[in-house]
């Protein structure tokens, strides 16, 4: 029996990024760990003596920031569970079965392709229009201040209040917890219907209102919102979801992960009009683990969300779509440019790298500071989340109106083909209060939607159309309301308030060493976008794509790549990429694919040894020690031993949530033997296993129930992770992180009679580079000499 049991105590919500909460409650889940791990008395305890002698002292935190709540964080089982119900499941599956199965894959990424397309081409024309009528009757001075103001500060208001109220996942990118959950952490509440609703009509409202801030982060969440939902028939509530006989198959997280890997894909691609670049994104950025087949759904899914951007465009190209439909679909293009450069130029492109990586770590340092400080303000409470992002959105309004009076008239060319000032709400040259005949180039920047703003800074053969002044005001702006903006309790992505503090760099750059460049300045904004992006989110073969789909110039790959190499190099060498700044802020524990070289220099049970003892079952237990095991301990899987004839054997691994299904079926035995297969098929089937959410609290079990017994051997995974207890720690994290388990068993190097078949089991909290740093002092001063 279990001594000194502590149950698990749930947290309570907390409001915001709470690092002293999440510390306490780190401290709260280490005193429990201890309390679990302490001396057992071998005569109250069915396990035999571990091989090694415990002093639990690795800790870890169970708890991360998800929304505005602080969850408890579980992993995913992607691992295939082969267990004698699976097998039995895929053996008797009919030739039929097997196609139907193949053929809705493929069904699902293309509707994933098909909703994602749709959705985003009406987030775009709804905010190419409320935004273009909200700029075309601007009207002057006090008046106009009031309009622009009020105007944005209600759309603000609604975008806020949904993901206050209704859906505070939908806040901010989401692109941390999709790559968090495809990296095996379960973040609850990040896919559900309400989610995916909110996070469509707060984008709309957050980027019409004129904040710095974009659609495309928000548009690789919504795809994987709609994977999600298809994969499992609707919501993840039972009362609102689908149940078909062929949505069966997809009841597993494996299968999940990879309809959420086409629905990220397929949001970059809608944002960006990229397929092959929304493929190499999640390759690169979200994904975790990767296969072949993988990668032709991936493809596939983007190739219909760009047939259903193209059909949008040409529908939009005859007028039907408003004012300002013709505008969207985000592709910035200038295939018309010649790039020819001379080798002297790779010096000043070199210098665009260098700053752009210097550049994008001090971004990702200032806005670490910044959501530490909004964390603490969103502590308080709903209405000062509320304030927060109408403060911001009244900053944003008065300098977006205020500043374009700084900025001087300037004459319009009249040899140039295009009508100077613009008539329309939409082009390059806008009058303000300007003459006729004259334009404000600053005005021409602010007084747009972002994605004009781009293709404004980004139009090629115009090196004197905007000042220096101009650009210096427009880049400073941007740096400031760029690191104000993100992280207030609206959908926003961090994809284009970087690229226009990019691409204002890249001109400032061009404009103020004319005299010895020979690229188009327009081209050097591009190429500061690149960089800068890459110097904050350290982004290289993707991006290089993105930008060659989004400028239509393949030319500018050789010097693209020379940019983002640099700028991605400098970048590291000072600080880590913002989305692992996010991840770490929020507590999720990410698994990173490089390892640091003091992970060799400790084996995986020394790493067991710091940890409370392990508890396993016998094949066939008694109800009595499955509830008890269950009601004392937080573990979701406990390995199966037998002890025939004193000799050990480990038969596998049995999950928590399996354990709860056999005691919610009240599958029992009146005595201690092994079931025949056809009693366990009578009752139970893969599917009964998929569930999840039930736990034991909801579980009712009389005393006579308690007991009966219970045969594993059908539920055991019987092939589970194992390795030698002699193997690095460095080499079982490469295993841990490439195959995406759960569990890692350690068995012993020698084995005989008395000795246990198992070390211990390593989860990715053990695995995570600060918490065996914690446990293992030593190991930290070395890192650091």
């Amino acid at each position: 029996m279990l001594s000194s049991a502590v149950p698990i105590v749930e947290p309570s919500p907390m409001e915001g990024y709470s690092s002293a909460f999440l510390e306490k409650e780190a401290a709260a889940q280490a005193e429990f760990e201890g309390d679990e791990g302490g001396e057992h008395d071998p005569e109250s305890n069915s396990l035999r003596n571990p091989l090694l002698k415990r002093t639990p002292t690795l800790t870890s935190s169970q708890y991360a920031v998800v929304g505005a709540k602080v969850s408890h964080i579980e992993s995913l089982d992607y691992e295939i569970n082969e267990n004698d119900l699976f097998k039995h499941d895929w053996r008797s599956r009919s030739s039929g079965e097997v196609l139907q199965y193949i053929f809705l894959k493929w069904t699902l990424a293309f509707l994933v392709g098909l909703l994602t397309g749709v959705i985003a081409s009406l987030i775009n024309l709804a905010i190419e229009n409320i935004a273009g009528i909200k700029i075309l009757y601007l009207a002057r001075y006090v008046t106009g201040f009031v309009y622009l103001t009020g105007v944005n500060l209600a759309l603000t208001m609604v975008a806020a209040s949904l993901c206050v109220v209704f859906a505070p996942t939908a806040a901010g990118p989401g692109i941390p917890e999709i790559k968090a959950y495809l990296n095996g952490v379960d973040t609850p509440n990040m896919f559900g219907a309400s989610t995916l609703f909110v996070k469509i009509i707060g984008s709309i409202g957050s980027v019409s209102a004129g904040l710095d801030l974009g659609k495309e982060g928000p548009l690789v969440h919504i795809g994987s919102c709609i994977a999600s939902l298809l994969s499992q028939g609707g919501s993840e509530s039972d009362d609102y979801r689908l149940k078909r006989k062929w949505l069966r198959f997809f009841n597993n997280d494996r299968d999940r992960r990879d309809l959420i890997t086409c629905g990220a894909s397929s949001g970059v691609c809608a944002a960006f009009r990229s397929p092959v670049g929304g493929v190499l994104f999640s390759l690169e950025e979200v994904a975790t683990w990767w296969r072949s087949a993988l990668l032709w759904r991936t493809f596939f899914s983007t190739a219909v969300v760009v047939v259903v951007l193209r059909g949008f465009i040409e529908y939009c190209n005859s007028g039907r779509c408003g004012l300002f439909g013709r505008g969207g679909l985000i592709l910035f293009d200038v295939s018309d440019v010649k790039v020819s450069y001379h080798v002297n130029d790779l010096l000043l492109v070199a210098l665009v790298g260098v700053l752009g990586g210097l550049l994008g770590s001090a971004y990702n340092f200032v806005l670490h500071k910044v959501l530490i400080l909004y964390g603490r303000i969103n502590e308080r409470g709903r209405m000062a989340k509320l304030v927060l992002s109408l403060s911001v959105s009244l900053f944003t309004s008065i300098c977006l109106y205020g500043l374009p009076f700084l900025a001087p008239c300037t004459p319009c060319d009249g040899s140039a083909e295009v009508v100077c000032p613009t008539p329309e709400g939409s082009g390059n040259f806008k009058q303000f209060n300007c003459p006729s005949g004259h334009y404000n180039d600053l005005a021409s920047l602010l007084y747009a939607t972002n994605d004009d703003a781009v293709r404004n800074i980004f139009s090629s053969s115009t090196p004197s159309e905007f000042r220096l002044l101009s650009l210096l005001i427009f880049f400073a702006l941007y740096c400031v309301l760029g690191l104000v903006t993100f992280g207030i309790a609206v959908p926003s992505g961090l994809f284009l308030p970087i690229i226009l503090m990019g691409s204002a760099y890249g001109r400032l750059l061009a404009l103020a060493l004319q005299s010895y460049i020979h690229i188009d300045h327009g081209l050097y904004a591009v190429l500061g976008a690149a960089a800068l992006m890459s110097g904050s989110m350290r982004m290289t073969v993707s991006l290089c794509v993105i930008f060659l789909e989004l400028t239509n110039n393949l030319l500018l790959l050789p010097i693209t790549m020379f940019v983002l190499l640099i700028a991605k190099t400098v970048g590291d060498s000072i600080n880590p990429s913002i989305y692992e700044i996010i991840l770490d802020l929020k507590g999720l524990p990410f698994l990173e694919a490089s390892k640091d070289p003091w992970m060799r220099n400790l084996t995986v049970a020394e790493l067991a040894a710091a940890k409370p003892a392990v508890v396993s079952l016998e094949s066939v237990e008694k109800v009595a020690r499955i509830v008890e095991v269950l009601k004392h301990t937080g573990h979701n899987g406990f390995p199966v031993v037998n002890w025939p004839e004193g000799s050990a054997e480990l038969h596998g691994l049995v999950l928590r949530s399996h354990l709860v299904a056999v005691l919610r079926k009240k599958w029992f035995l009146k005595e201690r033997r092994r079931s025949a297969e056809w009693e366990v098929r009578e009752r139970f089937t893969s599917v009964d296993l998929a569930k999840k959410g039930v736990t034991l609290e909801q579980v009712a079990i009389s005393e006579e129930e308690l007991e009966m017994y219970v045969d594993l051997h059908p539920f055991t995974n019987t092939t589970p992770y194992t390795v030698v207890e002699s193997m690095s720690v460095a080499k079982a994290l490469v295993l841990f992180r490439q195959v995406g388990l759960r569990h890692l068993l350690i068995i012993p190097k020698y084995q005989g009679a008395g000795i246990s078949p198992i070390v211990g089991i390593l989860t990715r909290q053990d695995l995570r580079a600060h918490n065996i740093l914690a446990a293992f002092p030593h190991l930290a001063n070395k890192k650091h000499k």
